[in-house]
């Protein structure tokens, strides 16, 4: 095959047609790839992305790949590289458009910009790996969390590297909480109702402890990072390690059990729960209902550093303090030595500082008193002056105050006075008023105008026809005497006739 060529990759591009034979031979100019240099030395005048590598490279040209030539034993011989890449064409040919539905797990965004994580079934049956370039990933609302269903768009394709196979998504649409997810969210409500999340019950942790307990894993990083953290801030504080897995079905009970230990060491004034990262599965044992009341029931204040700072865990909730990292939970858990030894002195200054001012004010006043000394008489002679001035303010006052004090009582004497004898005319007045009233209602009055009042025998008085039969004695009782009578009968008042009102 002959050498690439400028003139190749102009021809191309005048011909905006992709050609295999000719871009073959300038795959392999470009040592076996689309790079950002162009081993032509853009001899065509044409910058990338418009020459014709660029455009292969977009449109995903790969040039055709071919078995080796067959061994002795007249079967065809692949190369590693041959045969990945005949099986990421085939894969790129069948499955360039498909769209997958799964649920996030560890999902991580690079500093480029890139994503990454794994989707797998809601059973975990089967996992895929899948990466989101910049370009897609920034048309994402939200970042999806830890166990999200979601519905993938995009191609199927190999991490040529590798030889992985990797899922390139073009697209994300969240399709509700996976099933992992879901349970997360039933213990969280069923743990929260139960007070454990609150912050009223949440402790201050102990601002020098002089010895950490750290429940982590022997074989895992995060033991190494807190010990390392520890020693080199506060050397000073000793540090009990109490081992236990940190992923597994056997993980929540041995770590109830390592809590169990902490609280039974009386020495031990702060506890740090550490773990390094993991996806949701790997982080599953922290989210035990068991732990967490373990961890809110614990004597002594609990901060958690399990996984990142994207990983949130029921442990982080019910913890007096969650750091986002081992690391960082160290950093919490004990002030650094020298930020220590700084503050002493800075506090030893300042107390210098105050003591200085203090014996300077003293000083000063000791100077004043015995200025205040050096001249006694003259003191003496002022302080006479002032005593006399306020004795005669005193009097003056005394005066003013007698006399606001009788022109107050001439007011209050008058006063009673008028009071009192409008208060007798009143009753009298109001005695005369009695007295016309009682007399009008005298019963004797009444009867002296020619009315009676009948009593039966036992002298009841008689108000009603229905006290009285016929031929019962009784008596009448007159102005100026009585009258035995016997009743000969009795009947009913008759109403007087309703006169009718004449028609005009």
């Amino acid at each position: 095959m002959n050498p690439a060529s400028a003139t190749d990759c102009l021809i191309l591009r005048q011909k905006n047609v992709i050609e295999n034979q000719t871009l073959e031979t300038i795959w392999r100019a470009c040592d076996g790839g689309w790079g950002a240099v162009c081993s032509l030395s853009r001899a065509c005048g044409v910058p990338p992305p418009g020459c014709a590598p660029q455009q292969a490279r977009r449109a995903g040209w790969r040039p055709s790949v071919r078995p080796a030539e067959p061994l002795a034993s007249g079967r065809p011989a692949w190369s590693v590289a041959a045969l990945v890449q005949a099986v990421a064409e085939t894969l790129a040919t069948r499955f360039a458009n498909v769209t997958l539905r799964g649920e996030i797990s560890g999902f991580t965004r690079a500093a480029s910009g890139h994503c990454y994580f794994t989707l797998k079934d809601p059973d975990g049956g089967a996992s895929l790996r899948c990466a989101m370039f910049r370009r897609a990933a920034a048309l994402l609302a939200s970042l999806p969390g830890e166990g999200e269903a979601v519905e993938l768009r995009g191609r199927v394709a190999v991490y040529e590297p590798r030889g992985e196979l990797q899922f390139v998504a073009e697209s994300l649409q969240r399709a509700g909480a996976g099933a992992l997810y879901e349970r997360f969210l039933r213990l969280k409500a069923q743990l929260a109702a139960e007070g454990l999340f609150e912050t009223e019950r949440k402790r201050p942790l102990p601002p020098l402890p002089r010895c950490i307990g750290v429940v982590s894993s022997l074989a895992g990083a995060a033991l190494h990072d807190v010990c390392t953290a520890l020693a080199r801030r506060a050397p000073h504080v000793r540090v009990l390690v109490l081992p236990s897995p940190v992923q597994g079905v056997d993980a929540p009970a041995a770590l109830c059990a390592a809590l169990a230990a902490a609280a039974r060491r009386p020495e031990i004034e702060l506890l740090i729960l550490a773990r390094g990262g993991g996806s949701m599965e790997d982080l599953w044992a922290f989210n035990d209902p068991a732990l967490v009341r373990a961890i809110a029931a614990h004597p002594v204040p609990v901060i958690t550093g399990i996984g990142h700072e994207t990983d949130l865990s029921l442990a982080d909730l019910a913890a007096d303090l969650r750091a986002p990292t081992p690391t960082a939970a160290a950093e919490l858990a004990a002030p650094s030595r020298d930020s220590l030894l700084l503050q002493l002195a800075q506090w030893a200054r300042r107390a210098s500082e105050g003591l200085n001012r203090r014996l300077e004010r003293e000083g000063e006043r000791l100077d004043r008193l015995g200025l205040r000394l050096a001249r006694p008489a003259q003191r003496l002679a002022h302080a006479r002056e002032r005593l006399a001035g306020l004795d005669q303010r005193r009097r003056r006052a005394l005066e003013r105050q007698l006399q606001a004090r009788a022109q107050a009582l001439d007011r209050l004497a008058l006063r009673g006075r008028h009071a009192a004898q409008a208060r007798r005319e009143g009753l009298a007045q109001r005695l005369a008023q009695l007295g016309l009233r009682l007399d009008a209602l005298d019963p004797a009055r009444v009867l002296a105008r020619g009315w009676s009042r009948l009593e039966d025998d036992t002298g009841q008085p008689l108000l009603s026809i229905a006290q009285v039969q016929p031929g019962q004695a009784f008596e009448a009782v007159l102005a100026d005497g009585r009258v035995q009578a016997r009743a000969e009968a009795t009947w009913p008042a008759v109403p007087p006739p309703t006169r009718r009102r004449r028609r005009p």
